[in-house]
C-alpha cells in the first residue's frame, strides 16, 4: 500500500492550522457584531435582488433600440445584481462604522469582506469576455479562489500545498499550482489576443485607404502571432522547456506535412490570394455553377454567398488552380448580352432603336455607357439580334436584370407592333385516304 508523500501531509497540516486559527479569531466577542452585520447584509442583498430583478428584466426588454453590446452589459449586471447590492451595502456600512468609531478593528471584517466581494464581482464581470464556457468557468473560479486566499492570508500556504501535488517525468515536473497558473495565464492571454484582433479588425474595416485583401492578411498574421504567443506562454507557465518543444515540433511537422498536404496547400493558397489581391471581400465571382460574392477570406477556404442565401466554402486551392470569373476584379462594370429575334416583316432599324431604348429604360442599366443592338443571323423563322448593355452592380444579381430588360423589350415591342415569332411547321398529307382528312 502506497503512503502519502510527507511533504504533502506537512503542507496540508500547515494550511489547515492557518484556517483553524482564522476561524477561532472570528469567534472573538469583539467581532460578533461585524459577523452578524455581514449575514444581515447578505440577507438584505438577497431580498433586494429578488425584488429588483423582475423590474430590471422588464426595463431591459423595453430597450429595443439599444445597441446589443450595451444590452449584454446590462444583462450581465442583472446576473450579478445580488453581489453588486452586497458590495454597496458593505462599503456603506464601512463608512457608517468609520464615522461612529475611529478604531480600525471595529470595521476590520467589514472592510475585508467588502474588498473580497468587490473583487468577486469584478472577476465575474471580466470573465464574461472569455467566450469558451469551460475556460471562462475555470478562470472565474480560479480568480475567486485566488483573491479569497490572498486577502485572508492563506495564499502562501495554499500555493505550497498545490505545489506539492505534482507528477514527475524524468527531469520534467508538473504541479497543480503550475497547471492552475497556466489556465489563468492562457485564458487571460487568449482573451486579450481576441480583443486586440477584434479592435484591429474594426479599425481596418473602417479605413478606406487599406485594401480589403491586405487588411485580411494583416489580421491573420496578427492572430497567428498573438494566439501563438499566448499558447507558448501558457506552456512556459506550466514549466515546459520550449527548446525541447521546438525540436519535437520540427519532427512532428515533417510527419504531418505528408499527411496534411491539402491543408498546407490551402493555407499557402490563402496567403497567395491575399498577397496578389486577385480576390477580395465583396468581389462577385463565378466558379463553375457557383455565382455569388465573397463574404470572407479564411485561412483554409473562401466563403461565397449566392443570391439564394446559400454559403459555399470553396477551398483556396481551387481558386488558385481553377478558372475563376471575377466580375469586379479591376472594376465593377459588367456587360450583359441578350439574344432575341423578331419577324422578317419588322424593320430591323426600328427594332434596334426600340430595343436600345427599352434597355436604357431599366434602372440598373447604365446610361453613361452606350447600349448597342446588332443583327447576328437570319434564322429559319426570325431575324436574330444581340442586345448589349452595361451594369455597375453585379452583386445585386444578373438573372434579375436580364429578366427586367426582357420584360421591357416585351412591352416595347407590343407598343410598337413588333412581333416575336416562334417556330411553325405546315404539314401537308399526300395521298389522303381518310374520309374526313384526319391523320390517325
Amino acid at each position: 500500500m502506497e503512503t502519502i508523500d510527507p511533504e504533502i501531509v506537512t503542507s496540508a497540516q500547515g494550511l489547515m492550522a492557518e484556517i483553524i486559527a482564522y476561524a477561532q479569531s472570528m469567534l472573538q466577542p469583539s467581532r460578533f457584531l461585524q459577523v452578524a452585520a455581514l449575514f444581515v447584509m447578505f440577507f438584505l442583498a438577497w431580498v433586494m435582488a429578488a425584488l429588483l430583478a423582475p423590474r430590471f428584466d422588464a426595463w431591459i426588454r423595453s430597450q429595443e433600440g439599444m445597441p446589443k453590446g450595451r444590452l449584454r452589459f446590462f444583462a450581465l449586471l442583472r446576473n450579478r445584481l445580488r453581489g453588486i447590492i452586497f458590495v454597496a451595502l458593505a462599503w456603506a456600512s464601512v463608512g457608517a462604522v468609520q464615522l461612529y468609531t475611529p478604531f480600525p478593528s471595529r470595521r476590520y471584517l467589514l472592510v475585508l469582506w467588502a474588498t473580497i466581494a468587490t473583487a468577486w464581482v469584478l472577476i465575474g464581470l471580466v470573465s464574461r469576455l472569455i467566450r469558451n464556457p469551460l475556460m471562462r468557468r475555470l478562470v472565474r473560479w480560479s480568480g475567486w479562489i485566488y483573491v479569497t486566499l490572498l486577502y485572508l492570508g492563506f495564499l502562501n500556504s495554499a500555493s505550497a500545498f498545490l505545489d506539492t501535488l505534482s507528477l514527475s517525468f524524468g527531469d520534467f515536473r508538473i504541479s497543480a499550482l503550475g497547471v492552475l497558473k497556466a489556465v489563468i495565464v492562457t485564458g487571460a492571454l487568449f482573451t486579450g489576443a481576441r480583443l486586440i484582433t477584434q479592435g484591429v479588425a474594426r479599425r481596418v474595416a473602417q479605413n478606406r485607404d487599406i485594401a480589403p485583401s491586405f487588411g485580411v492578411l494583416a489580421i491573420k498574421i496578427l492572430q497567428v502571432v498573438l494566439y501563438g504567443s499566448a499558447f507558448f506562454l501558457g506552456l512556459k507557465a506550466v514549466g515546459f522547456d520550449l527548446t525541447g518543444l521546438a525540436v519535437l515540433s520540427g519532427a512532428i511537422g515533417v510527419g504531418l506535412g505528408f499527411g496534411l498536404q491539402k491543408v498546407v496547400s490551402n493555407l499557402v493558397s490563402g496567403v497567395i490570394i491575399l498577397l496578389d489581391k486577385s480576390i477580395k471581400p465583396g468581389d462577385v465571382i463565378s466558379l463553375g455553377d457557383t455565382f455569388g460574392w465573397i463574404e470572407s477570406l479564411g485561412a483554409r477556404y473562401v466563403s461565397v454567398v449566392t443570391r439564394d442565401g446559400r454559403e459555399y466554402l470553396i477551398p483556396n486551392e481551387d481558386l488558385i488552380t481553377g478558372q475563376v470569373v471575377n466580375w469586379s476584379h479591376s472594376n465593377e462594370f459588367v456587360r450583359i448580352d441578350l439574344d432575341f429575334g423578331t419577324s422578317y416583316h419588322d424593320d430591323p432599324h426600328k427594332v434596334r432603336r426600340v430595343a436600345i431604348a427599352a434597355a436604357l429604360s431599366v434602372d440598373r442599366v447604365l446610361k453613361t455607357r452606350d447600349a448597342v443592338c446588332h443583327i447576328t443571323s437570319f434564322g429559319d423563322s426570325s431575324v436574330n439580334y444581340v442586345l448589349r448593355f452595361w451594369i455597375l452592380d453585379p452583386r445585386e444579381g444578373l438573372t434579375n436584370v436580364r429578366g427586367t430588360v426582357f420584360l421591357a423589350l416585351w412591352d416595347a415591342f407590343h407598343a410598337e407592333g413588333i412581333s416575336i415569332p416562334f417556330p411553325q411547321r405546315e404539314v401537308r398529307i399526300l395521298g389522303e385516304t381518310s374520309p374526313r382528312g384526319v391523320v390517325e
